[in-house]
């Protein structure tokens, strides 16, 4: 069996964000040379999330404002976790969206369902991030 990691860095310039990560894990993909197996993709930070969904920017407006009604950034001083922070709404969406994400991997492509893309969401930005590809088969 061989294995493949590799860390997707992000630096998000605003607060929220959706973006279709599928290109960097395809690629990770190739850079393994694996053609059987599995693909473990994961924010490896507790205010982001990776997950599987369309890539479709009225659905990704759609998540946003559902996660802001559940989960609303302001007032910050609603929250417990504010010690001195302002992102505890960004835990609670990230709780909300995921952590990871394991995909198929069926003669060297991702296995996907009709639509599906991996999306890397970030839930308190502007400061850098890091995403794990972690890949196992032959």
């Amino acid at each position: 069996m061989k294995t493949y990691r590799k860390e997707l860095w992000f630096n998000v310039s605003t607060l929220r964000a959706f973006i279709n990560i599928t290109p960097q894990v395809q690629e990770c993909l190739r850079e393994s040379g694996i053609k059987e197996g599995f693909v473990l993709v994961n924010a490896m930070h507790i205010t982001a999330s990776v997950f599987i969904n369309d890539d479709e920017s009225g659905l990704h407006s759609d998540f946003d404002k559902w996660l802001e009604k559940l989960a609303p950034h302001e007032p910050v001083s609603q929250y417990r976790h504010n010690n001195g922070e302002d992102n505890a709404d960004a835990h609670l969406k990230r709780q909300i969206m995921g952590r990871e994400v394991v995909v198929a991997i069926t003669n060297g492509k991702l296995d996907f369902g009709t639509w599906e893309q991996i999306f890397y969401g970030e839930f308190d930005g502007r400061r850098k991030k890091r995403v794990l590809v972690k890949i196992i088969g032959e």
